[in-house]
């Protein structure tokens, strides 16, 4: 999969805001580049959520260990939730992993390096043997951060 293929799966779900920050926005410069996803059916950047997916393009200060400064190399990232990182770790998000974990490696479904205790996933340059895992992931990424905006407007209501 590239880029462009990960944001047109994204992008054409209802309610999602697609935010891909560059040289002279608003955003600060290190998320130049990279790409956010959000369910905001009024197509505002949510103040209070964080986005149900990303792609990151480049190694960030706390976050160097998927080397993505290697040439055409970027990571999508998927706030896949504990059901799903357990059926593709093996473990609950919290419980630290007995294996060393290469996240370096492509075309593999791994724990987010950074925010895998919060039931992140991960997959550097998604590939063939990740492409149809991927789409599903971002899927349930999608679906639990539609369910999670619902019961909040469903809450404010009240």
């Amino acid at each position: 999969m590239t880029i462009d293929e990960i944001i047109d799966v994204i992008a054409s779900l209802d309610g999602v805001l697609t935010l891909s920050p560059s040289a002279g926005d608003q955003w600060p410069e290190i998320s130049w580049g990279d790409t956010f996803f959000y369910y905001s059916p009024d197509g505002t950047v949510p103040t209070n959520t964080q986005p149900f997916a990303t792609i990151v393009t480049k190694d960030y200060p706390d976050d160097q260990s998927s080397l993505l400064n290697r040439p055409n190399t970027f990571r999508v990232n998927i706030a896949a939730g504990k059901e799903a990182f357990i059926d593709w770790t093996g473990h609950p998000p919290q419980q630290p992993t007995t294996n060393a974990v290469d996240y370096s490696v492509t075309d593999t479904v791994i724990p987010h390096p950074t925010y895998g205790a919060a039931g992140w996933l991960a997959v550097v340059n998604p590939g063939n043997h990740t492409d149809a895992p991927t789409r599903e992931l971002l899927h349930t990424a999608y679906d639990r951060a539609r369910s999670r905006y619902e019961r909040r407007a469903e809450s404010n209501q009240r």
